[in-house]
């Protein structure tokens, strides 16, 4: 390896794919950099609401410096996070393993015995990630309960694992511990007080976000992490195939008007900017001659769980809520539908506008005319409850959000073309078929639950406005597979016709994995990294890109 790089590796991106990196090459005694666009959070600066809207939703060119992006697409509108800890800060820490069945789908079939060998896997993130049983059950899950009992599934209910510090049960919940997790590595602990508040960002240091495991150990380790920095450039130094290694070019993230660009060297980069983040990266890179030989399979399949967000609302009800954990129940309606029960923190209203009343009718321009008769129907029936159902005042309060997501196959594509009604720039573009916003068996459940508990169903606005569905779950788009021709990287993560060049993020998955892709993420990253020797090892040879892309020896 060359000494005189600045460093040996430079991991773009600092999310689940991203941290795992950071954290295992440290340990195998790498030089390693973390560039990270968004901000460091800390319980000083969190916003205590989504209200203060400046620092919860993300857009820089607006002036938004959050960690929670909405990005609105022809074929759907996807939420992901931006932060030191990517979308660990804002997700709902529900980590679930998928159904085995998702092995034998997609391009990543048969590239692995992986029903054998991700079980050690999915253990080590686990254990990294402190996952647990939801032990705050609350009012919102009991609800769930209730609904599943009238739609005949409560056999199918179930408290979530999630990534949350619970502590002792005959300590007051709120107490701080030493490290629970590391041995006295990492840092001390309090334990959760059940706000609710777990995608608005945890101030009271109890949720397992990345920068508190992973990320927290590969900076003790030595791994630097510039945060605010975005990677703008990649290219290979000498050798057009990366085997002298790269340059990345920098620039400040939130800066104004002219950005000064930094460059900085390194043998080896890891592309961990979640899916959306680095296929973007990817198609500026190959579109304008840096990387020209990424695959053009790049963009293809990208999957978003199938999903549909529904809910609930009961206007003026005494009790809260929005007490518990953001997602601490879920149920399965079918054998291919799933349904979690997710919730804000009390004052935190600012998505409501997000869901409005339930529709049904069909998918299309149709729909807006099904939702002005829903709304008229809700208020001549329940004019008192139907106004405040419109209203986002309480909202956390008084609902429980439906979280629908299907194992159906299903994608778009993304492209990288200069948009009809902005023609002076490129930027990502979704194509291919619709994905489904209207999922009947859903809805139905919805209206049933709603109708049995006295509330008000909710549909999700987007689909009925725009004929899109939202999702939290963006994967794909950089498929691991057998060849270019199929995917964008091999069974190791590493990215066809360039050496040393991998992708560890959600853009790998395959397969639509019917809940939250964290976990699998993480424990993937930990298998991406596991082919990785230790440094001390590198001087038996550099790495060949000739190996079998299929099968790892």
């Amino acid at each position: 390896m060359d000494n005189n790089d600045d460093y040996d590796f430079i991991i773009i991106g600092s999310g689940f794919g991203g941290s795992v990196s950071a954290c295992r090459l440290t340990e195998k005694g790498y030089r390693v950099l973390v560039v990270e666009q968004g901000r460091r959070w800390t319980p000083d600066n969190l916003p205590r609401t989504n209200w203060k809207f400046w620092d919860y939703l993300w857009r820089p060119v607006a002036g938004l410096r959050g960690f929670l992006s909405l990005r609105l697409f022809r074929h759907v509108m996807i939420l992901h996070g931006n932060a030191v800890g990517g979308g660990s800060i804002t997700y709902a820490q529900t980590l679930l393993v998928p159904p085995d069945s998702v092995w034998r789908e997609g391009n990543w079939a048969g590239l692995d015995n992986w029903e054998e060998v991700m079980p050690e896997h999915y253990a080590k993130a686990k254990q990294m990630l402190g996952v647990t049983r939801n032990r705050r059950p609350a009012l919102a899950d009991e609800k769930l309960r209730e609904m599943a009992r009238v739609a005949g599934v409560e056999d199918t209910f179930y408290y979530t694992d999630v990534g949350v510090f619970f502590g002792n049960d005959e300590d007051a919940q709120g107490t701080e511990y030493p490290d629970p997790y590391f041995d006295g590595e990492g840092p001390a602990r309090n334990s959760c007080i059940a706000c609710g508040g777990c995608m608005v960002g945890c101030p009271y240091n109890a949720k397992n976000t990345l920068d508190k495991n992973y990320l927290y150990l590969a900076e003790r380790r030595g791994a630097e992490v510039r945060a605010e920095t975005r990677a703008i450039d990649i290219r290979p130094l000498g050798s057009t195939d990366g085997a002298d290694g790269y340059e990345v070019i920098t620039v400040p993230t939130f800066a104004r008007g002219h950005k000064p660009e930094t460059r900085i060297t390194a043998q080896r980069v890891i592309v961990s900017g979640s899916s959306l983040g680095t296929q973007e990266l990817l198609f500026k890179l190959k579109d304008k001659g840096s990387l020209p030989n990424i695959s053009d399979d790049l963009g293809n399949r990208v999957r978003t769980n199938s999903e549909s967000i529904l809910g609930v609302r009961y206007p003026g009800c005494k009790e809260d809520l929005s007490k518990g954990i953001a997602i601490g129940s879920g149920i399965y309606i079918d054998q291919h539908t799933h349904i979690e029960a997710v919730r804000y923190p009390d004052g935190s209203n600012l998505l409501s506008s997000l869901l409005t009343v339930l529709t049904g009718g069909r998918p299309g321009p149709v729909r807006i005319l099904y939702w002005l008769g829903a709304v008229l129907r809700l208020l001549a029936r329940r004019p008192v409850a139907g106004f405040r159902s419109l209203l986002p005042w309480r909202f956390s309060r008084e609902t429980v959000i439906f979280l629908v997501m299907q194992t159906i196959e299903g994608h778009i594509n993304m492209r990288w073309k200069r948009p009809w009604y902005w023609p002076f720039t490129k930027t990502l573009t979704s194509h291919g078929d619709r994905i489904p916003t209207f999922i009947p068996e859903a809805n139905a459940f919805t209206r049933k639950a709603a109708e049995a508990t006295g509330g008000v169903g909710l549909s999700s606005f987007s689909e009925i406005t725009f004929n899109v569905p939202m999702t939290a779950h963006c994967m794909g788009g950089c498929a691991m597979a057998d060849s270019p021709d199929k995917g964008v990287i091999d069974a190791q993560n590493r990215v066809f016709n360039y050496r040393n060049l991998y992708v560890v993020d959600g853009s790998m998955l395959s397969a639509n994995l019917g809940v939250n892709p964290s976990l699998t993420i993480t424990a993937l990253a930990e298998r991406a990294m596991s082919f990785i020797p230790p440094k001390q090892a590198q001087a038996a040879g550099p790495e060949t890109i000739e190996e079998p892309a299929g099968r790892p020896a």
